[in-house]
């Protein structure tokens, strides 16, 4: 069964031999590529290696990525600074220290956290609620409302 199952790949690569002098390599073009070109003629015209960049846009963009790798680094060495932290606490039987890198997320949660729960227990959300809940009884009762279809 398997092994009239046909696999569609890209063809092996193929290089010229040299007849007294190199020629340069010349590759395939995929299957998958040729077909979008056959599908899509217009995007011919355009290929994505032929961008002009301009040296300074190349310029921020490799010291963008320097500064993320370096911000990357220093994050995973203060990630295993807390870590060594507490280990050591453990070992010596102790609490360990707080997170002194706390996820901005949790920590953003962590001030709503209070307005989430007064939510169920504020006086003036259940009168509104309550106010919602007789609105829509009202019109139920008046048949206002469609049928839900």
């Amino acid at each position: 069964m398997m092994r009239d199952f046909v696999f569609y790949r890209a063809p092996p690569a193929t290089f010229p031999r040299p007849d007294g002098k190199l020629k340069a390599i010349s590759l395939p073009e995929d299957v998958y590529i040729k077909k979008f070109f056959q599908k899509y003629l217009a995007a011919k015209g355009h290929d994505a290696i032929k961008y002009n960049i301009p040296p300074f846009t190349m310029f921020l963009l490799f010291s963008f990525v320097c500064n993320m790798m370096e911000y990357w680094k220093e994050k995973k060495e203060k990630k295993k600074a807390y870590a060594r932290l507490k280990q050591i606490a453990r070992l010596q039987g102790k609490k360990p220290p707080p997170n002194p890198y706390p996820s901005a997320i949790k920590r953003r949660q962590a001030l709503e956290r209070k307005f989430v729960r007064e939510r169920f227990s504020s006086p003036e959300i259940w009168k509104i609620v309550e106010k919602i809940k007789e609105e829509r009884q009202a019109e139920r009762f008046n048949g206002t409302v469609s049928g839900g279809f």
